[in-house]
């Protein structure tokens, strides 16, 4: 994890030499990361904008036929499924790691062909921010041959301080599970 871009926030070494996580946030939360990411709207964003409200995080790519478009539904029924008085806090995040294709322009076109709603963000970031983030989510994918992305199919739970409580791996099914930890 490296520390924030921010001097003021930055992380500060122990007497041991271990770094302390930056200010104001845990040493388990992934908004302590610092790549800075772009929106489908075009607009720049840190995962710790997403500070203070829970967190349903997948990693994907737009022109995936299979996998992706049932990871999505599964977020949507998700998002659905919650009690009205959360419903509106969660923050949904897609982000991409086909970085090549997966333009802001064309997650906007992802955004309307879905009709996804303003809870949604779907981001596009360059190599290292993508690898880094999967690394530390547990997703895996590799680009093939045809273009296509082998990769895993996870559902990320981050609380409002942005640490990981629940993932759902695989598709369809574990949905109580995931919508049970954005409650708590």
């Amino acid at each position: 994890k490296k520390p924030a871009a921010d001097p003021a926030a930055a992380a500060t070494a122990t007497g041991d030499g271990r770094e302390l996580p930056p200010a104001g946030f845990t040493r388990d939360s992934l908004y302590q990361l610092d790549a800075v990411y772009t929106t489908d709207g075009g607009g720049k964003f840190t995962l710790a904008q997403l500070g203070g409200r829970p967190v349903l995080l997948a990693m994907f790519f737009a022109s995936c036929n299979f996998a992706c478009p049932l990871l999505v539904a599964d977020l949507t029924r998700l998002q659905g499924s919650l009690p009205a008085a959360i419903r509106d806090e969660v923050a949904i995040v897609l982000v991409s790691f086909d970085v090549a294709r997966d333009t802001p322009e064309v997650l906007r076109k992802y955004r309307d062909d879905r009709l996804l709603g303003a809870q949604w963000t779907l981001l596009h970031g360059d190599d290292d921010a993508v690898a880094e983030l999967a690394a530390l989510l547990g997703v895996k994918y590799k680009q093939e041959a045809d273009g296509q992305f082998a990769h895993s199919n996870l559902i990320t739970v981050l609380n409002p301080e942005g640490e990981i409580v629940h993932q759902r791996a695989g598709l369809q099914g574990g949905l109580l599970e995931a919508a049970a930890a954005l409650v708590l």
